[in-house]
């Protein structure tokens, strides 16, 4: 069994992330700005960030929006992803017994690690799934180095 040593730093955005939804869910009327701000306050997809093999890769749950409603940005190391969830309109006001479903626009930023090849970027689209797959540069993966 390795030992790991906890880094307090990585969890601290999941956290200040947790308590910004526990304020926008508890206290919607805060909010300031007009409905288009709202839109983009409402919805926020949940996304997994991980490493995989020599790539790190971005897994956003998109159920509902299609392909085409759906950008991905790089600008100075920080990758936006953007779209928006539309409303279905062939559905009457008066018609909904319960409405829990957030649509509008979405935007997600991540920071990328000076280690990655922001040209060789992959996106891929299935199920209301994206993956996108950032590939690291060959500096900044491992290498073996063998002992004489």
């Amino acid at each position: 069994m390795a030992l790991v040593r906890w880094d307090p730093w990585t969890t601290l955005p999941t956290l200040q992330d947790r308590i910004n939804r526990l304020f926008d869910d508890t206290f919607p009327s805060l909010r300031a700005g007009g409905e288009e701000e709202m839109a983009l306050l409402d919805w926020r997809p949940t996304v997994d960030t991980y490493e995989e093999g020599d790539s790190i890769v971005i897994k956003a749950e998109l159920p509902g929006v299609k392909k085409e409603d759906v950008s991905i940005d790089v600008k100075e190391n920080v990758l936006t992803l953007k779209g928006e969830r539309k409303h279905e309109k062939n559905i009457n006001e008066d018609n909904y017994y319960r409405r829990e479903c957030s649509y509008g626009k979405f935007q997600r930023a991540f920071t990328l690690p000076d280690a990655v090849d922001p040209a060789k970027i992959e996106a891929s689209y299935k199920d209301g799934v994206l993956k996108v797959k950032v590939p690291k540069t060959e500096e900044s993966k491992a290498k073996k180095i063998e002992i004489k």
